[in-house]
């Protein structure tokens, strides 16, 4: 399974963006978007929540069971 930002970073070559220009779109600096590719930055949900949509991306959450 990939993470978060190997997903991320998969999708932006898919639509043929550069790290810059997905920068510029979500109003982020380019050292945000290459650390959350690289998986050296933590995200606001608003900055993903920006990324995600430019990249036409969702998270999802899902309940576990917690056996007690």
């Amino acid at each position: 399974m990939k993470n978060l930002g190997e997903q991320i970073a998969q999708r932006r070559k898919y639509f043929n963006i550069s790290q810059a220009d997905l920068a510029e779109m979500a109003g982020v600096s380019l050292r945000t978007v290459s650390g959350i590719e690289n998986g050296s930055a933590n995200p606001s949900l608003d900055v993903l929540s920006k990324i995600l949509e430019i990249l036409g991306l969702t998270i999802t959450l899902q309940e576990r069971v917690i056996h007690e």
